[in-house]
């Protein structure tokens, strides 16, 4: 008996690696992301250039899983605004936030012609904070830097923001959101709706900062 009970330790012991596999790291969950996003803009991307709602619903699935669309959106309301906000309110903003999220990296994306990307390694910023470089090479060589910074929640390593070229996309919507809310009354609802319109004209500002920069 005792020897059964022995030999039956032994064999879950030997099994559990295989039962319990470590969750990516911070690095991992760029680099993986990022191949996976490449890959399917690669295979896809004349269809893409054709119908952009298939490559912003694309985003959504690789991307969405990894991005803190809670904690963005919370960040960019501030708690001055977020406060104020029903849950309804703040499930309505997270929703607009994420489809336009899509189409400003989309946008963006669609530009990309394989020129070379390269993850940097992680930089540990806490237990549950870690910033994840990347650089991405144009058809002219030129090297533009990206920073994304990873939080920890529930043991998965998720977006919270991310630096472009040194333009902070989180700074850029937080004073985006503000300017809105001031030229609308302080209504958060006509806020939330418009954000679409908001992000287009934060687009247009990282582009003029962008411009400036060169």
């Amino acid at each position: 008996m005792l020897k059964t009970l022995r030999n039956g330790l032994l064999v879950m012991l030997a099994a559990l690696p295989l039962l319990v596999q470590a969750a990516p790291s911070a690095h991992e969950v760029v680099q993986q992301t990022t191949d996976q996003l490449l890959g399917d803009l690669k295979a896809n991307k004349a269809t893409y250039k054709q119908t952009p709602q298939d490559f912003y619903a694309a985003l959504e699935r690789i991307l969405g899983p990894v991005v803190d669309s809670e904690g963005i959106s919370r960040s960019i309301m501030t708690v001055k605004y977020s406060r104020k906000a029903n849950a309804e309110q703040m499930k309505r903003f997270e929703g607009n936030f994420k489809r336009s999220l899509m189409q400003f990296y989309g946008n963006a994306l669609l530009e990309y012609d394989n020129q070379g990307i390269r993850v940097l390694p992680a930089k540990a910023e806490g237990a549950e904070r870690a910033s994840v470089g990347m650089e991405v090479k144009d058809s002219k060589g030129t090297i533009y830097p990206v920073s994304y910074t990873m939080v920890q929640i529930n043991g998965q390593w998720m977006l919270r923001n991310v630096i472009i070229n040194g333009i902070n996309i989180g700074k850029l919507f937080r004073d985006q959101f503000a300017d809105s809310m001031q030229k609308n009354g302080n209504d958060l609802d006509k806020t939330i709706d418009g954000w679409a319109d908001v992000v287009a004209k934060a687009k247009d500002s990282a582009e003029g900062q962008q411009a400036a920069g060169q």
